[in-house]
């Protein structure tokens, strides 16, 4: 008999605050279960605005769904939910907040021809029109079972208002997928699925890829327009980086390179503040696009003879206007990396030319402290002269005063013989003197 392990209890554990919400994140945001013969219609619509804007938006949406909940008496969701699953009788209503926009998600399965009853005809008027926010996608997508004859471009060009049509077969041919790509006259998009042999979670899964990929391509496109209209700004601010770097080397002065330094400053606080008013927008972009294709490549597309598919159609426009976002947002920041380049080799011009005037400065005061020097020294030289005059002067005095009273008898000898004497003591105090002056600023040094 085998000895089984002991039971651990699992309350002994300190598990993390946000443990269960993480855990649960993979749960979130299900799948719908879906059938044929199911009418689908989706909005997604823009939360923008700031922080507190789109908190007082999302107060909005929260009521709004609220009183469409006590209108057909079902339960409400919660203040703080991101999500939201009701079956209200009649129709399913799927509701989803994202970090820029929600989706709101009708489904029904009453019967009707195609695109002739769409989901959002279950709803009242009045409450379709006061959903806070700006719709940026809108379609219906109807699901059929796959008739016995292949569907042709003729039959189903009526169901798209004589459109030019993409298909494509998804799921290994287990489904074809129909659409024009335009807003038609309702002013919503239009998916036809026809169901080949797809279980209704596998269908949802599919409806699910379609409806994300014409959100996420709707959004990703936000950042096209801001892309082209300061496409020409960027284009203009490269020139006059150029004109200013062939400046450089025509530079004769300080004034010249402190007025080149300033202009581009100028320039790159310009640049600067275009990145900062872009780069969300083109990072998010970047992220659906990403999203986008990851939705495309999971349709695993098989082309339908003689039509486009999806991964044709949108490389063909989306691809590239995601390229030009993302050519305008690198050519800024190599613009910006231009400028702080410049401008470095531009600062080092300056302090150059700044070391060269400091080094001629202080070459001037040496020439000036020589000369000063010299000046000292003759004075120097002058002032023992004259000192030394004063001194015999007095000491003449002194002589002659002597030879008066007797006590030389030769005044002009002595004064003679006394004039090396004064001469030398007068040197002697001035190098007593200069010594003395030494030792004083070496003790002011020292406290310093």
């Amino acid at each position: 008999m085998t000895e089984q392990a002991p039971k651990i209890s699992s309350m002994m554990f300190d598990f993390h605050d946000q443990r269960d919400a993480l855990f649960n994140e993979l749960h979130t945001r299900p799948f719908p279960v879906i059938d044929s013969h199911t009418r689908i219609s989706q909005l997604a619509v823009l939360n923008s605005g700031g922080d507190n804007e789109r908190a007082a938006n999302q107060l909005k949406e929260f009521q709004h769904i609220c009183a469409l909940c006590n209108r057909y008496s079902v339960n409400p969701p919660a203040q703080d939910a991101s999500c939201y699953y009701q079956d209200f009788g009649g129709f399913e209503f799927r509701w989803e907040r994202h970090t820029e926009f929600s989706t709101y998600t009708f489904l029904h399965k009453l019967e009707s021809g195609v695109f002739q009853r769409t989901a959002l005809s279950l709803l009242p008027d009045e409450w379709l029109s006061a959903i806070p926010g700006k719709v940026i996608s809108g379609l219906h997508l109807e699901i059929e079972q796959m008739p016995e004859l292949s569907p042709t471009v003729e039959s189903q060009r009526v169901h798209f208002e004589g459109h030019r049509l993409l298909s494509c077969y998804a799921n290994d041919k287990r489904a074809q997928i129909w659409t024009a790509y335009r807003i038609h006259s309702d002013n919503m998009g239009r998916f036809l699925v026809y169901n080949n042999g797809l279980n209704p979670c596998q269908l949802g899964r599919l409806v699910r890829r379609v409806l994300e990929l014409e959100t996420y391509r709707m959004v990703a496109l936000l950042s096209f327009p801001l892309a082209r209209q300061i496409a020409p700004n960027v284009r203009e601010m490269d020139q006059q980086l150029a004109t200013i770097i062939q400046q450089i080397t025509d530079i004769e002065s300080l004034d010249d390179e402190r007025r080149l330094l300033g202009e581009l400053t100028t320039l790159s606080a310009k640049i600067e503040q275009i990145i900062s008013d872009t780069n969300y927008r083109f990072s998010a972009t970047e992220a659906y696009y990403r999203l986008a294709m990851s939705r495309l490549e999971e349709l695993r597309e098989q082309e339908v003879c003689g039509l486009q598919t999806f991964s044709e159609f949108l490389g063909r426009r989306l691809t590239p206007a995601y390229r030009t976002c993302e050519t305008v947002r690198e050519d800024l920041d190599d613009l910006s990396s231009r400028i702080d380049r410049a401008s470095e080799l531009l600062r080092t011009r300056v302090n150059l030319t700044i070391e060269e005037q400091n080094q001629d400065l202080l070459q001037s005061m040496d020439r000036r402290s020589k000369l000063q020097l010299r000046m000292q020294q003759a004075v120097e030289g002058l002032s023992v002269a004259a000192i030394s005059y004063y001194l015999v002067g007095l000491f003449k005095y002194v002589a002659e005063s002597a030879k008066a009273m007797g006590i030389i008898s030769n005044s002009s000898l002595v004064t003679g013989l006394f004039v090396p004497v004064a001469v030398g003591v007068v040197m002697l105090g001035l190098i007593r003197m200069k010594k003395s002056m030494k030792t004083v600023n070496k003790k002011l040094k020292g406290d310093r």
